[in-house]
């Protein structure tokens, strides 16, 4: 099933730019003077203005100039993050980061194919392959004229290659198979798939905010935009054609449609869905037969689909070297793991071609008809989506892909996959899914959270009118903040819809702080005394000042250190194990280690948030290093484990006391439509790689408070603050 060769480092993909490990033979070298007079034909079609943000606003003739200008901007800022999505996307990290990602690497390879990928490319309407040719050859054409640059893995970019990442979402589908179940089951044992870094357990999602006419003080629809991503995870920039696009927002690097934003017309916000929309099926015996493989479906027998999976990887000594792994498919999937001795396969959204499709015609929606008729594509499986427009429509859509399933099965689990009556039945219509138009609470909202209380109490959806998978999850601490707060607030204009994105309270603290003071009341001790008092009279808000902020952390991260490991907790739910199951003895003894914890640390308990809360940026690489010595800036933003709506996630990082921000809020925007659009916009640190330009990080400290900047849109505003206007290539 395995095995280890010596390889020359090639990747067989076919490309007038070869793509291999050879950095010697740059794109520059090798592009053919023809393929070099069309690019250069059609950058002069092309302009991009960098306003004073250092903002890309890419204006074009057509669809296909204003992708090849996105594409060319988006390498310009950050190539690296570029390459190594498409290196994640079609499993081909371990070429350049070494064994430890063979696994990674292996689980795309499950579903990403290049020659599938080259199929639906041909498959493809016309305009959809013009916007897959521009997207290569921006990407291209940088690596042309950038010769200085020296990829990893990829030296060059296909047009099919978009297909391979076609819909943004911080973490997709696929990466929701685990990798160290995977390598039990390929590998024998589970020695190289690390488990995930996730040492401050901030939840990763996003809120979406809309805000109705009548709730506004100019009469217009509102719509927030907050992402909470990793830092750095997206590019904001502006597309505009004759051809009818002009969409302005963030884009995931590699990608070449706005992810999250807006046009003159309307806006869109995702956030991360819990909607169940991937299923695993386990089947009671594999039968082997003649060299074949078979499973029983129903009264027949189904051949197991074998095939030969090589995985390159980058051996210690930074030669090249290849393990081949024999992998299993049924009709419902791969095969990922083994339970019991029953292999289990997964079934999930694998349909590249039309998710890009409607990744990318939803920026050029106008209409809230229009966009619902986009909608009907139902190729967004990982995202519920917030819309607003300046028709005045708010709108709410919970998911975009739902399996039709047999309700008698409990789908949370894997299911039989013998039983004929298991298998998907289609796909539910997007009118019988979790949606909302117009609520008559005026507002509506997601936090990641449960859809029946998206616009408050009796203008909700109804949990008893959809199957119980379309919603798998329940309230989290986010969404009881919104529920608390958007309803009081009237007359809202961008500036207020920012401060109520900011509003500072930590709902979770106001539940376990009375179970700590009662635990304390039981059984007082002197040494808690000062700090239970300091939480009991604490109005559980967050604030630069706030030595309350930085103990409520600290206690919370103890007190989360006592949910048993392994238990079945969603992310999102942890909060109601630790109100309901932890004992008195453990709040208290929780505090004590926080205490303990705070004054080995800086000397003393009693830190002001804003001192040890700090954000950083110090290098271009994915993965920060940080340094208490080094200059940083106070963050006042909190984490979503408590309720904080706009958060961070923030911890201690190796030989470092401050706690530094590295994921939560990163493109964030407030944008009110009208007869004109208006928007404010803030993005964690900067747009730029390089620590050379004044736009690595010239939003570090604005970032910290809260503080936005206006967004140009119009051209006229746009030229008015440009810092350079250059054609690609120039």
């Amino acid at each position: 099933m395995k095995k280890l060769l010596l390889i020359v480092p090639v990747l067989l993909f076919g490309c007038a730019l070869p793509v291999n490990n050879d950095n010697s033979a740059n794109a520059q070298a090798q592009a053919t003077p023809a393929e070099v007079a069309r690019w250069q034909a059609q950058a002069q079609n092309i302009t991009i203005i960098r306003d004073d943000w250092g903002v890309p606003h890419v204006y074009g003739q057509t669809d296909a100039d204003a992708v090849f200008g996105v594409m060319y901007a988006q390498a310009e800022d950050d190539f690296n993050r570029v390459e190594v999505n498409y290196m994640n996307a079609m499993g081909l990290l371990a070429q350049a980061e070494g064994e430890q990602e063979i696994y990674r690497d292996l689980r795309m390879r499950l579903f990403i194919q290049p020659e599938e990928m080259q199929r639906l490319y041909a498959e493809a309407p016309a305009w959809l392959q013009e916007l897959m040719n521009a997207y290569a050859d921006g990407l291209n054409y940088f690596l042309y004229t950038h010769p200085e640059i020296e990829p990893k893995v990829i030296q060059c970019f296909e047009p099919w290659m978009a297909l391979s990442f076609s819909e943004g979402s911080i973490g997709g589908d696929i990466e929701r198979v685990s990798l160290a179940e995977l390598e039990r089951f390929y590998g024998g044992s589970q020695t190289l798939a690390a488990a995930p870094d996730r040492v401050d357990w901030e939840p990763r999602g996003s809120n979406g905010v809309a805000i109705a006419p009548e709730k506004s003080a100019n009469g217009n629809a509102l719509l927030y935009i907050n992402p909470h991503t990793t830092h750095y995870f997206r590019e904001e920039a502006h597309m505009v054609s004759e051809e009818g696009l002009n969409a302005y927002g963030a884009l995931t690097w590699g990608q070449f449609f706005i992810y999250q934003g807006f046009s003159e017309y309307n806006g869109w916000m995702h956030t991360s869905t819990r909607s169940d929309v991937i299923d695993e099926y386990y089947y009671d015996e594999i039968i082997e037969r003649n060299g074949r493989l078979f499973y029983t479906y129903g009264d027949e027998e189904r051949e197991v689909s074998v095939s030969v999976e090589t995985i390159d990887y980058k051996t210690s000594d930074g030669g090249m070297a290849s393990r081949d792994f024999t992998v299993y498919h049924t009709h419902h999937g791969p095969v990922v793991r083994s339970e019991d001795g029953r292999w289990i396969a997964v079934q999930l959204m694998n349909i590249p071609l039309t998710a890009l499709n409607q990744s990318y015609t939803r920026t050029k929606t106008q209409s809230y008809d229009e966009f619902y008729e986009m909608m009907r594509l139902k190729s967004n499986s990982s995202n519920n989506t917030v819309y607003a427009d300046r028709d005045g429509n708010i709108a709410y859509f919970h998911g975009n892909f739902h399996p039709v399933r047999n309700t008698e099965f409990d789908f949370n689990h894997p299911v039989d996959g013998n039983n004929p009556a298991t298998d998907w039945l289609g796909l539910h219509p997007v009118e019988e899914a979790i949606n909302l138009l117009n609520p008559g609470s005026g507002w509506l909202y997601n936090s990641n959270n449960w859809p029946f209380s998206a616009a408050g109490p009796g203008y909700s959806p109804v949990k008893a009118d959809y199957p119980l998978y379309m919603s798998v999850n329940f309230e989290n601490p986010r969404g009881e903040h919104a529920l608390q707060l958007y309803p009081t607030l009237n007359n809202l204009d961008i500036d207020g819809l920012i401060a109520a994105g900011y509003d500072g309270l930590l709902p979770a603290f106001e539940r376990f702080v009375p179970v700590l003071e009662r635990a304390y009341n039981a059984n007082p001790s002197p040494d808690l005394a000062d700090p239970v008092a300091m939480l009991v009279a604490w109005d559980k808000r967050t604030g630069l000042t706030s030595v309350e902020t930085t103990l409520a952390h600290h206690w919370g991260n103890e007190l989360f250190a006592l949910l048993p490991r392994g238990a079945n907790l969603d992310p999102y739910d942890r909060y109601e194990y630790a109100e309901n199951q932890l004992n008195a003895d453990q709040y208290l003894s929780s505090l004590r280690a926080a205490v303990a914890r705070m004054e080995a640390d800086f000397g003393s308990w009693q830190m002001p948030w804003g001192e040890i809360n700090r954000f950083q940026r110090n290098d271009s690489s994915i993965s920060q290093t940080f340094d208490d010595a080094l200059p940083s800036y106070p963050v006042e933003l909190a984490s979503g484990n408590w309720g904080a709506l706009a958060s961070v996630g923030t911890r201690q990082y190796p030989n470092t006391t401050n706690w530094y921000a590295t994921s939560g809020n990163s493109f964030i925007a407030a944008v009110e439509f009208g007869d004109r659009v208006r928007a404010k916009a803030l993005m964690a640190g900067g747009l730029s790689n390089d620590p050379g330009s004044p736009h690595f990080f010239d939003q570090g400290r604005m970032y910290g408070v809260g503080e936005f900047r206006d967004v140009y849109f119009y051209r006229d505003d746009v030229e008015a603050n440009a810092e350079r206007i250059y054609h690609p290539g120039e």
